[in-house]
């Protein structure tokens, strides 16, 4: 018995080897973030973008207007389903102490059951601009209080975001022709749905039209993580965004394949989506037009996502790119301030410089 329990261990080991050797493959992150691999050089950034003219911008908006709506046209009379003035959320009590006057409660209804609730955070004092803020997939977007709290400060009036299905959003159980009733409780489960891009995007476009009805002077939009991708996505397909701060949001495909972490959820690799426009696309298209700018806002040393500087293999690129176009600018900071997955005092200074502030 005890030469064939040997036998079982020697035979155990070698497999448990390679298993925790694939395991540690899979967590990888980007190694040396103080240079670039040489083989993503072997990538022209510049052959990925094709956009040559205004008129190449507007058929690659109609495009993802197209997919992501499924034929039908940009929701841009859609509003709220319900807008609860002057609500109480005791975990905000703070800002009252600063600069803000009083939070709304925006309810946005769709498809499937599925809502999206946000906060309309309104400043005492105002510079009459409004700003998107939008939480990612750690939760709630009461996590991002620092920085709503630093915009009301400045005076911007701030409506804030979670992704589909956390915060307080719902959890909708669905019922699929093809495959029964289902509980949606994370992003890979919104596969089975139709048109599932559709539900990170509405909500935001549907809040801008409520706040172009308040007749704000500008409309900018900031996001982390998750709603770093939400970001660059509403400022590809909605214009009316005029500067947009996506942070440790994205990076292009060709920059993500060795490095699991940054691969994303389903949303941030769908190839229909990206066939028809990829990141660098999707980048041009947020920062064109008369008086946009797009500032990709990347940590250095992230604990997350996007680290270290493999961004300097298109950044060049896309300078050139927006110059070509003339109109609108996109520019990359790197925040090497911290090790964190976040919205930095760094950044936050990056971003009221690009304001005027």
């Amino acid at each position: 018995m005890k030469s064939i329990d040997r036998a079982r261990s020697i035979a155990v080991v070698p497999l448990l080897l390679i298993v925790s050797f694939s395991f540690a493959a899979l967590a990888d992150g980007p190694g040396d973030l103080e240079s670039i691999d040489p083989s993503y050089y072997e990538t022209d950034a510049n052959s990925l973008i094709d956009i040559g003219s205004a008129r190449d911008i507007t058929a690659k908006r109609k495009a993802l207007v197209r997919y992501i709506w499924m034929g039908e046209s940009f929701p841009s009379g859609k509003l709220p389903g319900e807008v609860e003035e002057n609500i109480t959320d005791d975990r905000y009590a703070d800002l009252f102490k600063t600069n803000l006057m009083r939070i709304d409660k925006i309810t946005v209804n769709m498809d499937y059951g599925l809502s999206s609730i946000s906060y309309h955070f309104l400043p005492r004092t105002s510079n009459g601009k409004l700003i998107v803020y939008h939480q990612g997939h750690r939760g709630d977007f009461v996590q991002g209080i620092d920085t709503i709290g630093a915009f009301l400060e400045k005076g911007f009036s701030v409506m804030a975001f979670s992704m589909p299905l956390l915060g307080m959003n719902n959890q909708p159980v669905v019922d699929l022709d093809r495959f029964g009733k289902f509980h949606l409780v994370k992003h890979d489960h919104m596969k089975l749905l139709k048109s599932p891009i559709r539900f990170f995007v509405e909500p935001i476009v549907v809040g801008i039209n409520y706040g172009t009805k308040l007749n704000y002077d500008e409309i900018h939009m900031i996001g982390i993580s998750g709603g770093g991708w939400t970001t660059t996505v509403c400022a590809a397909v909605d214009k009316r965004i005029r500067h947009s701060y996506p942070v440790a949001g994205t990076l292009p495909f060709y920059l993500r394949s060795n490095v699991q972490r940054d691969w994303g959820d389903y949303e941030q690799n769908l190839p229909d989506l990206y066939n028809i426009a990829n990141y660098l696309e999707l980048y041009v298209l947020g920062s064109f037009g008369e008086g946009r700018v797009q500032v990709q806002l990347l940590n250095k040393y992230d604990s997350c996502c996007f680290a270290g500087i493999r961004y300097r293999t298109y950044e060049n690129t896309m300078k050139e790119v927006m110059r070509s176009l003339g109109k609108g600018k996109f520019e990359i900071f790197l925040d090497d301030s911290h090790k964190d997955h976040k919205i930095s005092e760094e950044s936050l200074k990056v971003v009221f410089k690009n304001e005027g502030l």
